[in-house]
């Protein structure tokens, strides 16, 4: 069963990791979340859930305005093969979460780490990251290094390099 926002935001407390979050109307396109910008200082995020041809799944998280060569990025972060787009079925079982809420945050829910995660170099230049607590009606920051933390208490240890273009 996938975790709730609650469940997220009580294992950042267990870690001693500060954390804010804002509500917002739902957003499903880094366009739409555009008008937040004001509100919530920071890197803003924008994330790929990929899979390569051997089935292994990435999820690559970017600054919202990143750009990435979606017939290269393979060679970077150890896919076999071109990658392509995880299906929404395989990002519920995998993350616990749907199209247009996907997050860093979600490594919550692979607690067998079966999904790499790949964090782009520039998006770790700021000091604080903002990612959806698992939905995407609302933004949670936290501190670059917590993210780290977070993860690394996931079991992740995250591929942090230049992916993007």
């Amino acid at each position: 069963m996938p975790k709730t926002p609650k469940e997220l935001f009580d294992r950042l407390d267990d870690l001693g990791i500060a954390h804010t979050t804002i509500e917002h109307a739902p957003v499903f396109t880094v366009a739409e979340a555009q008008g937040l910008r004001d509100q919530i200082p920071g890197g803003h995020t924008k994330n790929l859930f990929l899979k390569d041809k051997k089935s292994r799944y990435f999820l690559v998280t970017l600054e919202e305005n990143a750009e990435v060569d979606l017939k290269t990025i393979h060679t970077l972060i150890g896919a076999s093969g071109r990658v392509s787009f995880g299906k929404p079925d395989a990002l519920m079982e995998k993350l616990g979460v749907l199209p247009g809420s996907v997050t860093v945050l979600a490594a919550i829910n692979d607690p067998d780490q079966e999904v790499t995660i790949v964090i782009d170099a520039p998006l770790m230049e700021y000091d604080i990251i903002n990612a959806h607590p698992l939905i995407n009606e609302a933004t949670t920051s936290i501190g670059r290094e917590d993210l780290k933390t977070f993860l690394a208490d996931t079991g992740h240890e995250p591929m942090i390099l230049k992916v993007s273009a």
